[in-house]
């Protein structure tokens, strides 16, 4: 079975530090690589892969400001779609955009929607319902619209992660630094049990780090700037739990998946995605505003850390994620 990979051109594939659709891109690469199918990787020229690598892009166009995304991206896709016919199917994790092309070729095509950016991009999926065969990667975030074939989480190599029973004395935030995930209010819930609190992540909006988030910074509120893999495992095996006090309805949230396969539970804001992926007073909380996420953390002891990476490993793992994915090529090679 010969699969193309189609990533998104944002960032490289995997990403160095921020990058969720290439990361998942990537380990779904690696995996099928594994499995014995001949996968090729349609992503930037400075990704790395054990498949085939096709690129006509050198750079992320976030990591090389000096392209034009929109450029970037119909280049990238199209090198894809003009060469369709030499693969049995093509996996989408570029959005919306590819499925315009699934009318004008013979390949079938499978799309992970990773989330949806807007209600305005809806129209897309709706056209190509009958034949664009969409997997979700949470229940929640299905669109009552649209018709899917499955819903398979996000999987992790395990192998980046290292389990740590005994923490240290700190809580983590890990992401995105914008209003969405909710820094401010882990900043809030850290003073409040006077815990020390370490943040990483990209300034996604820099106004927001100004006002919110930079003049809490001292020797107990500390911003250490994007993590790489090496420091991600490090922060995240070590810490007391991870804060993630979204305010959105995220469709996943990679690391809490990467923090219990540490063994390291989660305290979360309970919206979009986050009871299916945390056992609420098993492996973290499910809560609703600062306070009881502060009330939450008076109990974190309570939470074994062998059953965070347990329950982890069971749902989020890079093997089961290939293996489903597997399974829905033959359903659709066979339809």
């Amino acid at each position: 079975m010969k699969i193309a990979v189609l990533a998104p051109v944002a960032w490289r594939t995997p990403p160095r530090h921020y990058g969720p659709w290439e990361q998942m891109a990537s380990n779904l690469t690696e995996g099928l690589v594994e499995a014995g199918l001949e996968v090729t990787l349609f992503a930037t020229g400075d990704s790395l892969t054990s498949g085939k690598l096709d690129a006509v892009i050198a750079q992320g166009y976030e990591e090389n400001r000096n392209q034009d995304a929109k450029v970037v991206e119909c280049l990238h896709i199209s090198n894809l779609m003009e060469k369709a016919g030499s693969f049995d199917l093509i996996h989408n994790h570029y959005d919306f955009l590819p499925l315009s092309y699934t009318g004008l070729i013979k390949t079938p095509m499978i799309t992970t929607i990773h989330g949806f950016s807007s209600e305005k991009i809806i129209p897309v999926y709706q056209k190509y319902n009958s034949r664009g065969h969409y997997v979700s990667i949470s229940d929640s975030d299905r669109h009552p619209s649209l018709q899917y074939l499955k819903t398979i989480y996000n999987g992790i190599d395990p192998s980046g992660f290292e389990f740590k029973e005994t923490p240290e004395d700190y809580l983590l935030f890990f992401g995105r630094i914008h209003p969405d995930k909710g820094t401010a209010e882990a900043i809030q819930i850290a003073i409040q049990s006077n815990k020390r609190l370490v943040i990483a992540g990209i300034i996604q909006d820099q106004e927001y780090f100004n006002s919110r988030v930079a003049p809490f910074l001292n020797a107990d509120i500390e911003f250490v700037g994007a993590a790489g893999p090496a420091a991600r495992s490090q922060l995240l095996k070590q810490a007391l739990a991870l804060l993630h006090p979204i305010s959105f309805e995220e469709p996943f949230g990679l690391s809490v998946a990467e923090a219990m396969i540490c063994g390291t539970p989660v305290v979360a804001f309970n919206r979009g995605a986050m009871p299916e992926l945390i056992k609420d007073q098993e492996t973290g909380f499910l809560v609703s505003n600062v306070d009881e996420a502060v009330a939450a953390l008076e109990k974190i002891d309570m939470i074994d850390r062998k059953t965070c990476r347990e329950w982890a490993l069971g749902r989020f793992s890079q093997e089961t994620m290939v293996k489903d994915y597997i399974s829905l090529y033959h359903h659709i090679l066979t339809i």
